[in-house]
C-alpha cells in the first residue's frame, strides 16, 4: 500500500514536471508570436488605435490633479460578499492607475444584500462616492418561462460534454443579467458611460487621460482590451437567431457597421468572435437603444441563455458589431489587463507612455486564439 509520504512525492515529481515542459513550449510558443506580432503591427491594416490617444486627454501625474470636465460615467462591479479580497484588489488598481485623480463614483450590484464589512472596506479604498445596489429578483433569476426539464437536460449533456460552466444556473443567470438588465439598474438610471470592473483582475499601466471622455468626444459606444473566439458547444443556435432579428429588423443595421469582425462570409455564419466582455467601457444609452432592447428581447424568447449557454461576451459583441457603426467600437490599446489567462500588455510607445509593468512579450493580442486581427481586418 502507498504511504502517505510517498504518494505526495509522487504527485510533487508530477508538478515540477508539468512545469519544466510547459516552460520550455510557452518560451517557444512566445518567440513565435512575438515575431508574428510585429510583423502584423508594422504591415497591413491601420486601425485607429494605432494612432494613439491625442494629447489633449493626458493630464499631470499629480494626485492633485483637479479634472476641468468629466464625463457622466460610473464604474459597475457584480460581485457577491465572498468575492470582496478579489474586487478590494481590482479596485484599489484602478485607484492607483486611474481614479485617484480622476474621482470617478463606484456602483456595485448584488443578488444579495451586501454585508455592512464589505461596504467598509470597500469604501475605504477611495474617496470617491459608492452606492450599492440589489438586483431585484426578476432580473436575476431563470425566468417561469424556462422550461425547466428542458433546461435541466441540456445542462447535464454539457457537464457530460465538459463544457465550461455547462452545469451552472448561477453562471447563466449572470450572462443574462449581463446581456441585457445590469443598464436598467435604478442606481445607474443616471449614469450614461460605465466601466465594468471584475474581481482579481490586473491594470498593468497608469492610466493619465480619462477614458470616458474620450469615449464622449469621439462618440463611441464600446471598448474592450481582449477580443477571442467563443466556445462553439455553448451557442449552437445563436447565430441562426441573429440572422432571424436582423432579417425582420434591417433598418437597426447600418452600412458601415462591423460585421465583418463577426462573420468571414458576409453574415452567412459566425466565426465566434467576440470582445471579452470582462472589460468594457461601453454607452449605456446605446445598450437602452431601441435597437439592442429588442435584440436582447428577441434572445431572451428564445430561451437559448438557459438551453444552451449563450454569454453576455457574445450578445454585447453582436449587438455592439451589428447596430453601432465599426468606428465607433474602440480597442483601448493603452489599457494593460490581465483576466486569467489572458492580458494585453500594450506595445512600443503605448507601453513607455503608460509606464506598464507587464512584459511585452506576454501579450494575447496576435495569437492563434485572439480575435484582434479581425478587428483590424475593418479597417483595411
Amino acid at each position: 500500500m502507498m504511504t502517505p509520504m510517498r504518494y505526495v512525492l509522487i504527485v510533487l515529481g508530477i508538478i515540477v514536471g508539468l512545469h519544466y515542459i510547459l516552460s520550455f513550449t510557452h518560451e517557444d510558443y512566445g518567440k513565435a508570436t512575438s515575431v508574428s506580432r510585429l510583423t502584423d503591427y508594422i504591415s497591413g491594416p491601420n486601425p485607429p488605435y494605432r494612432e494613439g490617444v491625442p494629447d489633449q486627454y493626458y493630464k499631470p501625474a499629480e494626485p492633485a490633479y483637479t479634472p476641468d470636465r468629466k464625463a457622466n460615467a460610473t464604474f459597475v462591479m457584480l460581485v457577491r460578499n465572498s468575492d470582496l479580497p478579489g474586487i478590494m484588489s481590482s479596485m484599489k488598481q484602478i485607484e492607483d492607475r486611474f481614479n485617484r485623480k480622476f474621482n470617478y463614483p463606484y456602483v456595485f450590484l448584488n443578488d444579495q444584500p451586501f454585508t455592512e464589512e464589505f461596504k467598509k472596506h470597500i469604501s475605504a479604498l477611495t474617496n470617491a462616492p459608492v452606492e450599492f445596489g440589489l438586483i431585484p429578483q426578476d432580473h436575476w433569476v431563470q425566468p417561469s418561462s424556462i422550461d425547466e426539464t428542458r433546461a435541466s437536460a441540456a445542462r447535464e449533456d454539457m457537464v457530460k460534454n465538459n463544457v465550461i460552466y455547462g452545469g451552472s444556473v448561477p453562471y447563466r443567470n449572470m450572462c443574462r443579467f449581463n446581456s441585457g438588465f445590469f443598464y436598467r439598474q435604478e442606481l445607474l438610471q443616471k449614469y450614461k458611460y460605465y466601466w465594468r470592473v471584475e474581481p482579481d483582475v490586473k491594470f498593468f499601466c497608469d492610466v493619465d487621460y480619462d477614458p470616458f471622455l474620450l469615449m464622449q468626444d469621439q462618440q463611441k459606444v464600446y471598448g474592450f482590451t481582449v477580443s477571442l473566439y467563443e466556445y462553439p458547444t455553448t451557442i449552437p443556435t445563436l447565430w441562426d437567431n441573429v440572422k432571424a432579428f436582423i432579417k425582420s429588423n434591417p433598418d437597426f443595421v447600418p452600412a458601415d457597421n462591423a460585421m465583418a469582425f463577426l462573420s468571414d462570409d458576409k453574415g452567412e455564419s459566425y466565426n465566434r468572435c467576440h470582445f471579452w466582455s470582462n472589460f468594457e467601457i461601453g454607452d449605456m444609452d446605446f445598450w437602452r437603444g431601441e435597437a439592442y432592447s429588442k435584440f436582447f428581447d428577441h434572445l431572451d424568447d428564445q430561451g437559448g441563455f438557459y438551453y444552451e449557454r449563450w454569454g453576455d461576451a457574445p450578445v454585447h459583441s453582436i449587438g455592439a458589431a451589428l447596430f453601432a457603426k465599426k468606428d465607433q467600437i474602440h480597442f483601448f490599446n493603452d489599457i494593460g489587463y490581465r483576466h486569467e489567462p489572458f492580458q494585453h500588455c500594450p506595445q512600443g510607445e503605448a507601453h513607455t507612455k503608460g509606464k506598464c509593468w507587464c512584459d511585452p512579450g506576454q501579450n494575447f493580442d496576435y495569437e492563434w486564439y485572439s480575435c484582434l486581427n479581425k478587428y483590424d481586418q475593418l479597417f483595411r
